[in-house]
């Protein structure tokens, strides 16, 4: 935000006409300065360390101290050391054991009363030791401060700026843009405060969760992503886990009248440990059941009862806080399961398996079950291996999903895809099947209508090739072996499932998911669908027999075998196809989602793939060539192999294939190409296409010579 950088002088006390210029961009907390800091090195103020300089308006004297927190390039290269309300002049004051005094309320209010306060207190012992007054104050605090008490921060900042202008303490006042905390819902600028709270010691606690990831009990993926959980645990602060909520765990301490604390697993056992330690009955009470000032004289009471040893009842009062909302996630992985009990869950569940997330929590809640779920299961089960310490043995991080231009969706952009309308449009099938297919790890995905388009056509193509297989007759036959195919499409049909099966389970097992959608999406579509399915329809349309049979056997074994490897992508389709097809041929043995994975070792046939693959690359060579010469559709075009007997022969048996899917007028062989002729390698064999009559060969000529003059 645009701000200023206010020049403070402060003056040393001892020397006459010397001050000290501190820069800050927040005048009004020099109320609670305690020191100035200037850096070991920088020359202009090293003769001032060990000073006091005098605080402005308030009196205090504070100590000039060396420390290299202090930047010399920065202002005037002295700042002013607020511990109670800045994190860095915190640390400095523990460094160099620094007063921490509080001007803040809690709703950010100046409390210049604290200033007369601190004053009076300092008064009330000069009786017994006049001289130290004068060894905190050189002044009492002005009494235009009083009046400012209880007022907005930026009341005072306008008031203390103008008695330091007043005064000639401003030496200058500069525009600066910098950083400064909001609230998120409020949207005020936010004071640090300090306040008395719970902490975890995180960086014991990340020990153990550090040595987990490096030793490979549990593994990040993508792994990059171990970088950012190792940067965190290892530069890791101490853990404040008590928050002032209104809901969530309550933090299990209770308070007594001495201001001793007890922490326990129950109220129970704290009246049991508050009473132990009193000697006499114990109640636990909550600030409400009593007014401020009669709370106050009841405590005071006890206090006196303690010292006197007069009986009377103790009261405790339980902490109002409630813990850290990742406290509370953290110990998610065992707490769900019924510990601290050991249950049959928490021995049969713990450790989980995989945990899926995004990258944006690996420090909030990744390493907080890791850190958690180390300590406590370390503890009920010590002499297990370590390996069942931890939570899961593999942290999924997955992508973001982003608009289809790869900008983060906001609604005050306007680019927010809301998937319920997307699955009201396309269906949830749909939408999971594209969004799995731009998985890539380490990639945010791009999410457009277009994919989801794309989706819901794949839905279709298999609910058609269904219907077909149905109408066909292709229904489950019992005690069916895919082993025992003897038709050479069935056996190749049956190889490609197996490899297919194989590609996908790698790639899930991989959690290279989008690689396995694709796996999938391009066996049903391109191999299922446009090979199978076309090259068996003479078959399946054709007079029953032993083929017949088989090859509707084959479709429905194969399709079975689909509908598996598709359920983790597309499990409401899958299952009510699964549904339906079960209504014809063998009884199936339950839901589809309790069907076993597919396991389809030895299957592959190369003899069946070398058959069925040349048909394909050759139908495949022949329509690109068509394409790319505009050869016109309705066209018949004769073929001429220059090849050996073996692929004479292959030719003379899916003859009827090759002139319907290629649109050919004849097959001939020769032993070299006709003039003229198109030529295409397929599979390293000669197939020559003559286009003498069908294309215009010498328009076609200066096509490509236009097209060479582009390259």
């Amino acid at each position: 935000v645009k701000g200023h950088l206010w020049y403070i002088k402060y003056p040393i006390e001892g020397l006459d006409n010397t001050d000290i210029t501190v820069a800050t961009t927040r005048p009004e907390t020099m109320l609670g300065d305690t020191a100035v800091a200037v850096h070991p090195d920088d020359e202009r103020y090293k003769q001032l360390v060990g000073k006091n300089a005098i605080l402005p308006l308030v009196g205090r004297k504070i100590p000039i101290v060396a420390d290299e927190y202090s930047d010399p390039e920065k202002g005037s290269g002295a700042v002013k050391i607020t511990p109670a309300h800045d994190f860095n002049d915190f640390e400095v004051g523990r460094r160099h054991n620094l007063p921490l005094i509080n001007i803040f309320s809690e709703d950010a209010r100046i409390q210049t009363e604290n200033l007369f306060k601190e004053y009076e207190h300092e008064r009330f012992y000069a009786d017994t030791n006049p001289e130290r007054i004068q060894t905190r104050f050189a002044f009492e605090p002005e009494q235009f401060l009083k009046p400012l008490n209880n007022q907005d921060r930026f009341i005072v900042r306008k008031a203390i700026v103008a008695a330091l202008e007043e005064r000639g303490l401003i030496e200058k006042i500069e525009p600066n843009v910098h950083t400064v905390p909001h609230g998120d819902r409020s949207g005020v600028v936010l004071e640090p405060r300090l306040t008395d709270q719970w902490y975890v010691d995180a960086k014991k606690l990340a020990v153990d969760a550090l040595e987990a990831v490096k030793d490979g009990r549990t593994t990040f993926v993508p792994k990059n992503w171990e970088k950012t959980y190792f940067d965190w645990l290892e530069n890791i602060q101490p853990w404040c886990v008590s928050r002032q909520l209104w809901w969530g765990h309550q933090i299990p301490a209770w308070y007594g009248p001495d201001k001793k604390i007890f922490v326990a697993k129950s109220e129970e056992a704290a009246i049991a440990e508050a009473s132990a330690h009193y000697g006499r009955k114990v109640v636990v009470k909550t600030r409400d059941e009593s007014e401020p000032k009669e709370r106050v004289i009841d405590i005071l009471d006890q206090r006196h009862s303690l010292k006197t040893g007069k009986d009377r009842e103790i009261s405790i009062i339980r902490d109002e806080d409630v813990l850290d909302t990742w406290f509370s996630s953290a110990i998610w992985p065992f707490s769900t399961l019924g510990w601290p009990d050991q249950t049959p869950e928490l021995k049969r569940y713990y450790p989980t398996s995989v945990l899926v997330t995004g990258f944006d929590i690996i420090f909030f809640w990744v390493a907080r079950m890791m850190m958690m779920g180390l300590h406590f299961m370390q503890k009920e089960r010590p002499t297990a291996p370590s390996s069942q310490w931890i939570p899961f043995h593999t942290v999924y991080i997955h992508a973001l999903v982003r608009d289809e231009r790869g900008a983060k969706m906001s609604k005050s952009k306007g680019n927010v895809i809301d998937p319920l309308h997307l699955i009201d449009d396309y269906g949830a099938d749909a939408l999971r099947f594209a969004l799995t297919r731009m998985a890539a790890q380490g990639r945010d995905i791009k999410l457009s209508e277009t994919a989801v388009a794309s989706g819901r056509n794949f839905v279709t193509k298999l609910w058609n090739a269904a219907r077909f297989a149905e109408m066909n007759g292709a229904a489950r036959a019992a005690k069916f072996d895919p082993k025992s195919a003897k038709e050479t499409l069935n056996r190749w049909i049956v190889g490609e499932t197996a490899r297919a099966t194989k590609e996908v389970t790698a790639a899930i097992d991989t959690y290279k998911f989008n690689d396995a959608a694709n796996a999938v999406y391009r066996f049903v579509w391109s191999i299922y669908c446009d090979w199978y399915i076309e090259l068996a329809k003479p078959v399946l349309t054709g007079a029953d027999g032993a083929a017949k049979t088989e090859t509707r056997a084959t479709a429905a074994f194969v399709q079975d075998e689909i509908l598996k490897l598709l359920h983790p992508f597309m499990p409401f389709l899958t299952e009510e196809l699964w549904r339906l097809t079960a209504e014809q041929g063998a009884k199936r043995e339950g839901l589809l989602t309790l069907a076993p994975w597919p396991r389809l070792e030895g299957l592959e046939n190369e003899k069946a793939e070398a058959e069925i693959g040349w048909l394909i690359d050759l139908v495949s060579a022949v329509r690109s060539v068509r394409s790319e010469m505009n050869v016109p559709a309705s066209a018949q075009v004769p073929l001429v192999l220059v090849a050996g007997k073996e692929t004479e022969a292959r030719a003379g048996r899916w003859d009827e294939a090759l002139r319907r899917l290629a649109r050919l007028s004849e097959i001939t062989f020769a032993a070299k190409s006709p003039a003229g002729s198109m030529q295409l390698l397929v599979r390293g064999e000669i197939a020559a296409m003559p286009l003498k009559g069908v294309v215009d060969l010498a328009a076609e000529r200066v096509r490509l010579e236009k097209e060479l003059k582009k390259v």
